[in-house]
């Protein structure tokens, strides 16, 4: 009964830690994978270093992104994409 009692605790922080920790996270990596899988032509991003643009082809994990007013286009991975801009109708 000693070594019941001595390890709750233990499990007690586990099972906190867990839930406050990595649950949130496993359901922000999923949330940002389902979004990277829903890209299309002509959606607005923003990469990682900041940088706002619209897709113009998407390749598997490779995409060109035109951003600027000269329209520059760059080259890069879907991991480099932070977040997706939603327009507001």
């Amino acid at each position: 009964m000693e070594i019941i009692a001595s390890l709750a605790p233990m499990l007690i922080v586990f099972v906190v830690f867990y839930l406050v920790l990595l649950l949130p996270e496993k359901k922000r990596k999923k949330q940002y994978m389902q979004m990277l899988d829903n890209l299309q032509v002509n959606d607005e991003i923003m990469t990682r270093g900041g940088i706002i643009g619209k897709i113009i082809s998407l390749d598997g994990e490779n995409m060109v992104l035109e951003s600027g007013p000269d329209r520059a286009r760059l080259k890069m991975t879907k991991n480099a994409i932070a977040n997706k801009i939603y327009k507001e109708d």
